[in-house]
């Protein structure tokens, strides 16, 4: 389902490990969104990066399961996300970088009140390639008004 959009986190159990242990600590969160009458795993949420100072800002990632999407289920589980986002780590201000062909997420994004600011070429390397993105994004302020 994600193929042209995301690279495999992982193809063993020891790289499994690894990247899970990257959400114990440090500038990184990871959020399972589960079905609640079902306990199914329907996607994964990710705020990556998170930069403190002056800026209070990260990165936010996410993907759906099969057969989840397109169900408004991860709208919920990122309206979720981006409470906690900006009520207790106290960001300021999420982006999502997603690729142009990814209509889907853009749509997650522009219902959870992201906003399209701009574009950046070969941003990021997906599947061994160099792909291009659409940078959008939601403060703080904009997400109190909307929830």
């Amino acid at each position: 389902m994600h193929r042209n959009w995301i690279s495999p986190k992982a193809k063993t159990r020891a790289a499994f490990a690894k990247y899970l242990k990257k959400f114990e600590t440090g500038p990184h969160h990871g959020f399972l969104v589960i079905h609640r009458e079902t306990g199914d795993i329907v996607g994964v949420i990710n705020i990556n990066d998170v930069i403190r100072g002056n800026f209070q800002s990260a990165s936010v990632g996410y993907y759906a399961f099969v057969p989840h999407a397109g169900r408004g289920l991860m709208r919920e589980g990122l309206l979720l996300v981006l409470r906690h986002a900006f009520r207790k780590l106290k960001l300021h201000r999420i982006e999502a970088n997603i690729q142009q062909t990814n209509r889907p997420s853009q749509a997650l994004a522009k219902k959870c009140g992201f906003v399209r600011e701009g574009f950046s070429r070969r941003l990021t390397k997906v599947c061994g390639r160099w792909k291009d993105h659409e940078r959008w994004g939601v403060l703080t302020e904009d997400f109190r008004i909307n929830q």
